[in-house]
This record gives structure tokens, C-alpha cells and sequence, in this order.
């Protein structure tokens, strides 16, 4: 029996939350029987492309040849006779799913909920969702927000909680010290953090902001942000004009997160849509106090006062106070800390792989039946 071919259909490969989950998944998942390759369609995003080929997955960039990206997928899809085609991402998926062969099993992991796309994104979406077999949500909110424009035509949806593997997480006093020493942060300094995209949807505004209040009270403090992307210059000037330059850190890009994260005292996120934030769930695994906003799939995963504090998206005052009140009350940050370990044990990233790895063969098991290959 011939392994069974997998697609997966990327927006990009940059280091964005729903890029690196399927470089965790291909690092977790059983491929004994399995062929999975990877297509994506914007071609500057090429930062994973490395770590996927480092796991044995064989990546095709649709977007830098000089054919449009469809007619490369659909040039891709005859020559390589995929049996899945699951799709990772909006546009890219509903032409995956128009262009399929007979045959050929199409699946899709909803990332975010159709309200923060746009418009036309989401008509798209709409009118092409039913073509799939099964659609996986990361979160009760992302399913609910799926809205087929043909009601007899919707798929089944099912929430897949996905996750980190959590052997990557570093914790405790010792490596507390050393992400600190990386960093060559004092060990006394109290340290905000975040990581992620420095795109308009984390609203990063809203955090310096709200840090810039919490410095005047606690002027030994600073934040430091993990990430790079289109607005790291206007957020390097808005730190300025709030006279809190020197005490902001912009790291960049980094491959060592999850060394770093037990460096910070506090992790902030102040996004204003989220799916279900991997970011998070590495804090969470890695003890570290969390405040975010309430948004998306975050309630999902954070129980507001008891695995970390949740407020109000935009809500520059609240943030602060959440701020304060961990960062003056070490009692408290061990508390959510402990919880939050627990609670990240719920997010297996290898839970994930199995279960997706599993309708794979299932696939594979229907084929044989009636004899396709």
C-alpha cells in the first residue's frame, strides 16, 4: 500500500500563531503512512519554510513563479494527486477546494472567526466551506462563527483544541535566570512581555499606553515585545513620544521563545481578535502570570481570576490596573502561575496531530474499501 499524499495549504509560511502550529504538528505526528507537503501562496513569508523541510516536509511556494498562485495549485494538484487536501487559511483554501479532483477529500482548520475578515474574504469562504468533509475550529467561538451561504451544504464542524508541546517549555528559578542572562535584563527588574506579530490586530497601542501609566508607578519596569512586523516603526515612535524608549525592549524575531518566556514576570496580550492564541498557551506551560484581553477564543482558554486576569479589548485603564495589581502581588502571580500550568496540560499539541492523523487514515481506510489509489 502507497502512503497517503497530504497537502497543506498555507496563506505564508512567516512566523505567525496557525504558521508554527504546523511545524509543531509535523514534528508530532506519526507519518509512518503518511506523505504531507506543504503549498503556501505568498512568497516573502518564507521564515518556516526551513524548520518544515527540517522535519521532513516537502514545501511548495505558489506564489513566485510567473503564474498566478491558482494556476500553480492547480497545476500542483494534477501532478501530484493529493488524496487530502486540508487547508489552513481562507482564499487559499476555497480555490483548493474548487480545484480538487474527483476523489480527493478536502478539510480545513479554521484559524479565526469570520467576523475579522473581510468581506469578500468571507462571501468566498462562505459559498466554498460545504465542499469540505469536516472543518476543524481552534476554538467554540471560531465554530460558531461559520456561516455557509448554502445551510443544506455545511459541513461538519468540530472544535480541535490544539496546542504546544509542552517538552519545550522551559520554568522555574533556574530558567528564569538564564532567560534573563540572554537577555541581560537584572534579575531585579520586573518584567512585562509579549510575543507576537506587531500587526494592527494586537493593538499594541493599547499596551504601551497602558505600560507607560504602569512606569510612571513602577519606573524599575519594562516591556519587552517578541515579534516583528508592519508597524514596528510606528510603535517605536509612539514609545518615544510617551517617554517610555529606553524601557521598551523590541526583540525582533526570535527562534528561542520558549527560553525566553520564563524572563518575563507578567505576560500582556492586548489583541483585539484572536482565534486561540498559542502564544498564551507557551505562557501558560511556562508559568508565567498572564493579563489579556477577552477576546476570540481567549475566554476559551482563560478563566478570568483564576489561570489569569482577563479585561476589556481598548481598554487602556483596565489594562494598567491588571497590570499593577500582579506586578505589586507576588502571592497572586504564584497563584495563576500554578493554575495556569494545570490548565496547559488541556492543549496538547500531540492530542492535535493524533486526531488529525487518524481522519488521515480514515481517508486512506475508504479509499481501500472501494478500491482508489
Amino acid at each position: 500500500m502507497t502512503d497517503l499524499r497530504v497537502l497543506w495549504l498555507a496563506k505564508g509560511l512567516g512566523r505567525g500563531g496557525a504558521e508554527m502550529l504546523l511545524v509543531s504538528l509535523a514534528r508530532a505526528m506519526d507519518r509512518t503512512d503518511l506523505t504531507i507537503e506543504v503549498a503556501y501562496r505568498l512568497p516573502r513569508k518564507t521564515a518556516l519554510v526551513q524548520p518544515l523541510r527540517d522535519a521532513g516536509i516537502t514545501v511548495h511556494p505558489l506564489g513566485d513563479g510567473p503564474a498566478p498562485w491558482p494556476v500553480e495549485l492547480r497545476r500542483l494538484l494534477r501532478q501530484r494527486r493529493y488524496d487530502v487536501v486540508h487547508s489552513h487559511a481562507p482564499l487559499v483554501g476555497a480555490a483548493g477546494r474548487l480545484l480538487v479532483r474527483d476523489g480527493t477529500v478536502a478539510l480545513h482548520t479554521e484559524h479565526n472567526t469570520w467576523d475579522r475578515y473581510h468581506p469578500a474574504t468571507r462571501v468566498v469562504n462562505a459559498a466554498t466551506i460545504g465542499r469540505n468533509e469536516l472543518v476543524w475550529a481552534v476554538s467554540d467561538q471560531v465554530a460558531e462563527s461559520i456561516r455557509p451561504s448554502r445551510p443544506l451544504r455545511r459541513p461538519r464542524v468540530e472544535v480541535l483544541l490544539h496546542g504546544v508541546d509542552l517538552a519545550t517549555v522551559r520554568r522555574g528559578a533556574d530558567a528564569r535566570r538564564h532567560a534573563r542572562r540572554r537577555l541581560g535584563i537584572d534579575d531585579a527588574r520586573f518584567v512585562f512581555g509579549t510575543v507576537g506579530n506587531l500587526a494592527p490586530k494586537k493593538d499594541h497601542d493599547t499596551m504601551l499606553r497602558a505600560f507607560a501609566k504602569v512606569h510612571r508607578q513602577l519606573p524599575e519596569s519594562c516591556l519587552v515585545l517578541i515579534g516583528t512586523g508592519p508597524r514596528l516603526a510606528e510603535l517605536r515612535s509612539l514609545a518615544t513620544r510617551l517617554g517610555i524608549g529606553d524601557s521598551v525592549r523590541f526583540l525582533g524575531m526570535r527562534d528561542d521563545v520558549p527560553e525566553l518566556l520564563p524572563a518575563f514576570d507578567t505576560f500582556v496580550l492586548s489583541s483585539l481578535h484572536e482565534g486561540l492564541s498559542i502564544a498564551l498557551i507557551e505562557a501558560l506551560g511556562a508559568g508565567v502570570p498572564i493579563v489579556s484581553t477577552a477576546v476570540g477564543g481567549i475566554p476559551q482558554l482563560i478563566t478570568n481570576d483564576v489561570d489569569g486576569v482577563l479585561v476589556p479589548p481598548r481598554d487602556v485603564a483596565a489594562l494598567e490596573r491588571a497590570m499593577v495589581r500582579l506586578a505589586g502581588d507576588a502571592g497572586d502571580r504564584a497563584r495563576l502561575a500554578d493554575a495556569g500550568m494545570e490548565r496547559a496540560l488541556d492543549f496538547s499539541i500531540q492530542r492535535a496531530a493524533d486526531t488529525q492523523v487518524a481522519h488521515y487514515r480514515a481517508v486512506a481506510g475508504r479509499r481501500a474499501e472501494v478500491g482508489v489509489g
